[in-house]
């Protein structure tokens, strides 16, 4: 399912500025990056959401407006017009790269018109667990899209097409979450509060036929329209697998061609991730946040985190082809719900290990490779203000090294707590070798085999100066600094 030696980057970060030119940046942008190596991006949600030019698009009101109508205030959406957009995806294609589209299927929200239905209230934390008896509310659930007017698809969304709710204008300020009549929760998802079918805002029944078909409609709209190479399926721990395997069975068919296909599932135990595939028949790939949740806590240990268990409850371990590696996204960055950072200084440290090694589909955050600025209220109630360091010089480093060494057989030294190595001895395709050493606490040296005898490596990081000299039979002491990695090259 990964892109065999492909490396994605994920093009956006939660606080891009809202004036609406990052669609013109990616144009200007899409060659540097195929150039630097990437060859694949994933863009944000491109369609209209609640918020109007605020909206980072996982509010999504009409997945049909790419920034064409007059919609929640705007035309644009936070990113850009639709053909500002075509514009962009057209770019990044001449470049060489695939781009994969943002997409949610789990809810809407910012309907047009309040609508009275009967539903029952239910526990958040087992949604199975009624807490109220059938009643009648009112909520925001009919959507008809009056910009659009029709064009694309004419399907009005109302209660029906809904099984969930988490909003009750009767009385004002009531935000329990509602299971409308006769709904009931999909069975499906994998339970971790009673239920993982409801996120928020107004949930997708898609065991609903118009809403299958709607949804199918659009897949062959995005195809025809857009030509993306793929599809993120956010929040995909609340969608229904059966009916996502139905729809990535029919727009692949539609399409003619491969699609590929990610599901961002943020559960931190990789079991969740492994029910999900099965799930699903493997007909995706997933983010590997259980290796995220391995890198940040291994970046606040000072150290004492033993490094030889860094793989260890991953995706990247235990279903590598269908790992979709990375060390931060715009979920875990700093002031977001699901804030889980990696540090700055172990950063250069993870993104050898998703680069350098042969195991999963690697992907870039677009803050840790741009780096980024923004003030955001935290947890404390309280404004910060935030600054994303730029790795892009060694992550550049990282790329070129991926290119041109990090091929062939693959031994791993993961032998001491805080040091750790692997070499790559090529192919005939690309024959020179390769070793990577880094370490969490002092610095440290691994003697490892490259299978290159009397042959000289130098470290491209360019943390270390000189060069080392590999024996007559192929092994060589390859070193680093403390708290840092060098990548060494056969020259």
């Amino acid at each position: 399912m990964t892109e065999l030696n492909g490396v994605m980057m994920q093009y956006f970060q939660w606080y891009l500025p809202n004036d609406g030119t990052h669609w013109q940046q990616l144009q200007v942008q899409a060659q540097d990056l195929a150039n630097a190596g990437f060859t694949a991006l994933w863009l944000p949600p491109a369609y209209k959401g609640h918020g109007g030019i605020d909206d980072v698009g996982y509010s999504p009101y009409d997945l049909f407006d790419l920034g064409e109508f007059e919609q929640k205030g705007t035309v644009r959406t936070k990113y850009g017009t639709r053909a500002e957009y075509l514009g962009a995806i057209q770019a990044v294609q001449a470049a060489g790269m695939q781009v994969y589209a943002d997409v949610v299927f789990s809810h809407k929200t910012g309907g047009d018109r309040d609508e009275q239905l009967e539903a029952i209230p239910v526990e958040r934390d087992d949604r199975n667990q009624a807490i109220g008896p059938m009643q009648k509310i009112q909520a925001r659930t009919t959507f008809t899209f009056p910009g659009r007017n029709g064009k694309y698809s004419n399907l009005t969304w109302t209660g029906q097409h809904f099984d969930t709710v988490h909003q009750n204008t009767l009385p004002p300020g009531d935000a329990r979450i509602y299971r409308t009549k006769p709904k009931t929760f999909a069975t499906e998802v994998h339970h971790h509060y009673g239920t993982d079918d409801f996120q928020l805002a107004c949930a997708i029944d898609t065991d609903h036929p118009a809403v299958q078909d709607d949804l199918k409609l659009w897949g062959e709209w995005i195809n025809d329209t857009t030509g993306v190479d793929g599809f993120c399926f956010e929040g995909a721990a609340y969608l229904r697998p059966t009916f996502l395997n139905e729809w990535l069975v029919h727009v692949r068919r539609y399409s003619r061609r491969k699609l590929f296909a990610v599901g961002d599932y943020w559960a931190e135990d990789v079991e969740s991730l492994h029910h999900f595939i099965s799930t699903t028949g493997g007909q995706l790939a997933m983010l590997d946040v259980p290796l995220h949740y391995n890198f940040h806590r291994a970046s606040r240990a000072g150290g004492r985190f033993d490094l030889r268990r860094i793989l260890f409850g991953t995706l990247m371990r235990e279903q590598p082809t269908l790992a979709v590696t990375f060390v931060e996204n715009h979920n875990s960055q700093p002031l977001r719900a699901l804030e889980s950072v990696v540090e700055p200084w172990f950063k250069p440290l993870a993104y050898a290990m998703i680069l350098l090694r042969r195991e999963g589909y690697p992907c870039v955050f677009y803050g840790d490779y741009y780096g980024g600025h923004y003030v955001d209220i935290g947890r404390d109630r309280q404004p910060h203000e935030i600054w994303l360091n730029s790795h892009r010089f060694l992550i550049d480093k990282f790329l070129y090294a991926r290119k041109h060494y990090a091929h062939g057989p693959q031994y791993d030294y993961f032998e001491h707590p805080d040091c750790l190595g692997w070499t790559r001895l090529g192919t005939p395709d690309f024959p020179k070798a390769m070793a990577v050493v880094l370490s969490d606490a002092a610095g440290g040296a691994q003697w490892m085999e490259v299978g290159k005898p009397n042959t000289i490596f130098r470290d491209v990081t360019e943390h270390i100066p000189g060069l080392v000299q590999t024996n007559e039979a192929g092994w060589g002491d390859f070193r680093c600094l403390g708290g840092s990695v060098s990548v060494w090259v056969e020259v």
